[in-house]
Parts: structure tokens; sequence; C-alpha cells
């Protein structure tokens, strides 16, 4: 009876933790600059900051991207409002990583 009460305990334990938020499970952060994808890691407008260049590609058409030119990788951004207010600007972005689009859960300034 004893052995049947302690694998009662641990079948719950193991249900309880099978539950655990599953889009918590996915979830890092990305460290780079919010771009656009017109010019991605390297912006190339003469005589304009990047965040002039970058709201100037996106109002032309392009959309908001994280370049991490660190690793030299380029994410497409689920949310493109958000990156707006941090347009050519160091940020850390939350979110699941499908493909190369990070569906964006939140967005800071990187320190």
């Amino acid at each position: 009876m004893r052995n049947i009460s302690y694998l009662v305990v641990a079948l719950l334990l193991s249900v309880n933790l099978g539950f655990g938020s599953p889009a918590k499970a996915g979830t890092k952060t990305f460290v780079g600059n919010i771009s656009d994808a017109m010019c991605g890691l390297k912006h190339m407008m003469p005589g304009k900051s990047d965040k002039e260049c970058t709201l100037e590609c996106v109002k032309a058409g392009s959309k908001y991207v994280l370049a991490d030119v660190a690793n030299g990788k380029v994410y497409q951004l689920s949310d493109q409002k958000k990156p707006e207010e941090f347009a050519g600007q160091k940020v850390k972005v939350t979110g699941t990583l499908k493909g190369d689009t990070i569906n964006v859960t939140a967005i800071e300034p990187a320190k």
C-alpha cells in the first residue's frame, strides 16, 4: 500500500510539472540592434544615423528586424509597432524563435 502511495504522489508531481507554461519553455532573450530588412547588419544611407536610416527604410516599405552583429544574424520580428520606438538602438528582445522570426513578447533597451 505504501508503494502505491509513493507511485500516486510521483505521478501527480510529474503531471503537474508537465503542465508548466509551454510558451515560456522556448522563450529566449536576443540582443542586437533594431534595424530594417533592407539594410540588415549594416546601414547604407550616407549621412544618416542608424535611427534615421531605419525609419526611412521602413517608411519605404521595409520591415523592422533585429540585427545581431556579434553573431552575424538578422532576425525577423513578429511585432512591427513596438520596434519603432527603438529604431537604431541596441535592445534585448524576448520571445520565441521559429525559423528566422522572433515571436516578440517584449523589447527593452540593452545596457
